[in-house]
């Protein structure tokens, strides 16, 4: 009865520091976004008060709208009679698709990469060096290469974007995990040696748990990269019900209507911390409960 009554009275204090600790982050986060707001329409009062003039970009309603327009936009209908907020949505979710599938794909690819490079130093003294190149080649020249090649062989055009998604995704996770993987403790690792421990089990025994705080911040990275390869890619594919169609869509009729390239931008921003934001979760669910992190 003792023990279960300590049991109780730990769970309890665990569970209020967790609640401390959320709403905690929450008033944070709510702060920045209170002070974005205020940047963004103080800079706007500002430059339209002393007429502000950098270059060609004069601060007015079409270069930079109020964001209570652009919100209020995404409640108004569209040509085809939906709401934008509908439309972009539908959009998001095409483009969530794509992203999603690149980021598996380049994920899956960069972890074994690492996992092949951690026991060739011959292989990573030769491969890593094209591995970083391949990162300074720009993902506009890349994209529409990928459509070609991949379409001119009859795949369908979202499995090019998914491609050019999981181009940008791969290079962080192969470099942190890469990272991570060598970060193993050198006494554990000598260790499970002198027991004869095979490569294997040395790799999921000790290396991939000490691998995962580096792999979960390429993680943080690739999520929100994967949606910018998604968009990007959907350009050169000629695909108009993602967000990259719905961004050039928009882009035509700026002049006119700036509102709705702004509240495309909107939801491409919030769509990427979603992604981020998923990650965060499954760190805390997956890394916490890794031997290491276990107090």
């Amino acid at each position: 009865m003792a023990s279960a009554a300590v049991a109780t009275e730990r769970w309890s204090i665990l569970s209020a520091d967790r609640v401390r600790r959320g709403a905690s982050q929450g008033a944070m986060l709510l702060g920045v976004l209170a002070g974005l707001w205020a940047l963004w329409e103080g800079f706007k009062w500002f430059g339209e008060a002393v007429d502000l003039k950098i270059g060609v970009f004069v601060v007015d309603d079409r270069t930079l709208p109020h964001l209570h327009s652009i919100v209020a936009r995404l409640f108004e209908p569209t040509a085809v009679g939906d709401r934008l907020l509908t439309v972009l949505l539908e959009a998001a979710l095409f483009t969530a698709k794509e992203a999603a599938v690149g980021f598996a794909m380049g994920a899956a690819i960069g972890f074994l990469i690492a996992i092949v490079l951690v026991h060739s130093g011959l292989l990573q003294r030769g491969l890593l060096p094209y591995i970083v190149a391949s990162q300074t080649i720009p993902i506009l020249a890349v994209a529409p290469m990928v459509v070609v090649w991949l379409g001119g062989r009859g795949l369908p055009g979202w499995f090019s974007v998914a491609v050019i998604a999981a181009y940008l995704t791969f290079f962080p996770v192969a470099i942190n995990t890469l990272r991570g993987l060598q970060s193993a403790d050198p006494r554990a690792l000598e260790l499970m040696q002198s027991y004869a421990a095979s490569r294997w089990a040395i790799l999921w025994k000790l290396r991939v748990p000490a691998s995962l705080p580096y792999l979960f911040a390429a993680f943080k990275i690739s999520a929100t990269a994967s949606i910018v390869g998604a968009i990007i890619g959907e350009l050169p594919a000629g695909i108009q019900d993602g967000l990259g169609g719905a961004i050039l869509n928009f882009n035509q009729y700026y002049a006119s209507s700036p509102d709705d390239l702004w509240a495309t931008n909107l939801i491409a921003a919030l769509l990427g911390l979603s992604f981020f934001l998923l990650i965060v979760l499954a760190e805390r669910l997956i890394v916490r409960r890794a031997p290491e992190h276990v107090a």
